[in-house]
């Protein structure tokens, strides 16, 4: 990826079934952490819950960086859960991502990473 001018990781897992009150709340809590502990700079965040009735139960998270975004997305009847991370220039997304897997992990021990596919983004020059 020496000539791309970003990185965009996305990870699919299922079994995503944590024993916790406010899941959506959670996952978005622990973006901002994982964020803040980065070198990349948060913009903004905002959570969406759905409670199936226009939509299927579960949630949609995101957090806006200086440099691009951190987003999960769960369909908790299922335990299908989706995280990606696009970040430009120095920043790290692969360790954004293997913090979140780690304290997801240990949430829901049972979720299985189904899928974890890096793509170079601007790689136009």
């Amino acid at each position: 990826m020496a000539n791309a001018h970003g990185v965009h990781i996305l990870a699919d897992y299922t079994g995503f079934f944590p024993k916790l009150d406010n899941t959506g709340e959670w996952i978005l809590s622990l973006m901002e952490q994982v964020i803040d502990e980065s070198t990349a700079n948060r913009v903004h965040s905002h959570i969406e819950e759905f409670d199936g009735t226009s939509s299927p139960p579960g949630f949609a998270a995101v957090v806006l960086l200086d440099e691009s975004h951190l987003t999960a997305h769960c369909y908790s009847e299922k335990g299908w859960l989706s995280i990606d991370c696009f970040t430009c220039g120095s920043t790290n997304p692969g360790a954004i991502i293997d913090a979140m897997h780690s304290a997801i992990q240990d949430a829901s021990p049972g979720i299985k990473l189904e899928k974890r596919k890096t793509e170079a983004r601007f790689t136009n020059g």
